[in-house]
């Protein structure tokens, strides 16, 4: 290991506030802010498409809902250990503990569930936003999780690295050794594909694309950046978010590819409109074809 020549120590209790006995922390309050800034993005998207203020909150509701469900969800599930013992562990969303991936597909399921019953028009496009808003408000997230140190990473070999010094903060017994802040990265990363995300969204105004777009970005940030967590393995020395990523990966492109290929609906149905009218006009026998005036000498 190289000693880390920029050293940066964060000492902020993970916990904000503590209010008779319900804990508010850095993690919930960031994560209640991402929240808050994902939606307004869409909601402002959505409005320049003609959805109804009604349409947007109910869709949003529905989305915030499945992300929160799914990304508990499947936290426990990856650290099943550390609750098995402590069920009642499993609803404390406000001492942190949250998948990312979890939320996305939470998430999804919600906000396409709510459009298919709802009868959304133009659901593909609304899933764009969609996407623009998650990400945006995931970068805001990643805040609450550099403060509260949850989220282990190995020890840098970089001339940076990150230490914990607050005795509640979860990272604080690795704080012997600086570790890559990978959070950090991934907030990073997460920013600039917000920033693709958009000019995805208003150079190439297939509906669908932007989606796509945003599951292969992200895919292969989070692949990369999964190698310096110190998150449990579970495949041929992959992590769970690595192995989403690689199911991810291929569909995102896969996706994008047969859009861009793809001619939309509506140009598809204008060519099978022509085509007909050119299949009839074969169709007339020549003796009902109007004849052809005489030209004049």
């Amino acid at each position: 290991m190289v000693d880390a020549l920029l050293k940066i120590e964060i000492g902020i209790d993970p916990t904000l506030v503590d209010i008779v006995g319900i804990e508010v922390t850095w993690h919930g309050v960031f994560t209640a802010l991402g929240v808050i800034a994902g939606v307004a993005v869409a909601a402002w998207l959505a409005r320049r498409m003609g959805y109804s203020e009604d349409m947007i909150y109910n869709a949003a509701l529905a989305l915030v809902i499945g992300g929160i469900i799914g990304a508990r969800a499947l936290f426990v599930i990856e650290n099943w250990s550390d609750f098995e013992n402590d069920f009642g562990q499993v609803f404390s969303l406000n001492a942190g503990g949250i998948s990312i991936y979890g939320a996305l597909i939470g998430g999804a399921i919600g906000g396409l569930g709510y459009g298919y019953f709802a009868k959304v028009p133009n659901v593909t496009r609304a899933i764009d936003i969609g996407a623009i808003g998650a990400i945006m408000g995931m970068a805001i997230g990643r805040f609450g999780d550099i403060i509260n140190g949850e989220h282990f990473a190995d020890t840098t070999g970089l001339p940076w690295g990150v230490v914990y010094t607050d005795p509640n903060s979860p990272a604080f017994p690795l704080r012997l050794d600086p570790q890559h802040p990978a959070v950090a990265y991934e907030l990073i990363g997460d920013v600039f594909i917000f920033l693709a995300l958009i000019v995805v969204y208003t150079r190439l105004p297939r509906a669908g694309v932007t989606f796509f777009a945003w599951m292969f970005l992200y895919g292969f940030l989070r692949f990369w950046v999964s190698f310096l967590r110190l998150d449990e393995e579970i495949l041929v020395g992959l992590t769970t978010a690595q192995v989403i990523a690689l199911a991810a990966m291929p569909i995102g492109l896969g996706g994008i590819a047969f859009l861009l290929r793809t001619p939309p609906p509506e140009e598809r149905a204008e060519r099978d409109r022509d085509r007909r009218l050119a299949r009839d006009e074969r169709a007339i026998p020549e003796k009902q074809q109007p004849a052809e005036e005489p030209q004049a000498e």
